[in-house]
């Protein structure tokens, strides 16, 4: 089979999929979708489209390790992550896929992994690309949000809390783990595992917050170095305090260390939960978009005017090891 062949059988067999009845805009306002030259969406009226690109590549996000399923759910969660803390409501994927040769069984699983989530947050891959070389796959995804009612890194004020959903830690831990950086055992690191392969993205709580934050951040590199970017955004600083991060229970017994375990929490990453600013007087909206949605959040802080990060442990200066992930390193 010529390569340009197998390129069109791959996406015919894995990617492309029928949408159901004639009216193709009935999903997600798709005028066209796989199988032309260029996607052609048609947004809402009053709304702004969002759009972000993240990369898989074999040896550096994955390894054998990962099953394939994990690759495909992580690489729609990490996109649509970013779109939470936008606060924008996910529709539309293009999918680069770049590999040596077509490994069939290990494709059926990524793209079932893949599809799983995307269907999920009503999400449709409308296009994309398929070449040779090092395994390696690109996710780009668009969501829309009203107009003018983007959450964004710049906007937090002076005596705003900060907030983090969900726990912390679980997915670095993992990673130390598979590493042999972290004693834990066969049962442990599965249910660790479990965060690093299979995160699951704030979208709903992204759109929820639009109404009470004043600046949101994904948590994809370390709380440390994420919460950073929001506070150079405005120029200013903010004091954490590392005894209040969430842990999970597994966590807890893994690194019963409060300063051990605050050293993961604050520059592990891989959490992909949101961080996000919310003044005092906005406390009762929040912890009522909580309970409705379901969710844990917790106040790890404060902004405050005075610009850099002050971390704090049982009322004592905390110092960071390291600064968080960083892709490229000296």
């Amino acid at each position: 089979m010529h390569t340009y062949s197998k390129e069109f059988a791959l996406i015919a067999k894995y990617f492309q999929r029928e949408v159901a009845g004639t009216d193709t805009r009935s999903k997600n306002n798709i005028v066209l979708g796989i199988g032309d030259d260029a996607a052609i969406v048609d947004p809402p009226e009053d709304a702004s489209i969002a759009i972000t690109t993240d990369t898989m590549v074999y040896g550096t996000h994955f390894d054998d390790l990962v099953p394939a399923d994990a690759v495909g759910h992580k690489l729609v969660a990490m996109n649509l992550s970013d779109l939470a803390a936008m606060g924008a409501e996910p529709t539309w994927l293009s999918l680069a896929v770049t590999c040596p040769d077509i490994d069939e069984a290990w494709m059926s699983e990524f793209s079932r992994g893949f599809f799983e989530l995307s269907d999920y947050y009503n999400c449709s891959l409308i296009g994309g690309d398929v070449t040779r070389g090092p395994l390696s796959f690109t996710v780009t995804a668009q969501g829309i949000v009203p107009r003018g009612k983007e959450m964004r890194r710049r906007g937090a004020r002076p005596g705003d809390r900060i907030y983090v959903s969900g726990t912390l830690g679980d997915a670095a831990a993992a990673l130390a783990g598979q590493q042999q950086t972290l004693p834990v055992c066969e049962t442990q690191q599965a249910q660790l595992n479990k965060a690093l392969f299979y995160p699951r993205p704030q979208v709903g709580l992204g759109q929820a917050l639009r109404a009470v934050a004043t600046s949101a951040i994904d948590l994809s590199d370390g709380l440390a170095k994420d919460l950073l970017h929001v506070l150079q955004s405005s120029n200013l600083g903010a004091r954490v305090d590392a005894g209040a991060l969430p842990a999970s229970k597994i966590l807890e017994m893994v690194l019963p260390d409060p300063s051990q375990r605050a050293q993961l929490q604050l520059t592990g990453g891989e959490d992909y939960q949101l961080c996000f600013t919310v003044p005092e007087s906005r406390r009762g909206s929040l912890e009522t978009i909580a309970h409705q949605l379901g969710l844990d959040i917790t106040c790890v802080g404060v902004i405050e005017g005075e610009p850099g990060l002050r971390i704090e442990l049982n009322n004592q200066p905390f110092s960071l090891k390291t600064a968080g992930f960083l892709h490229f390193k000296d």
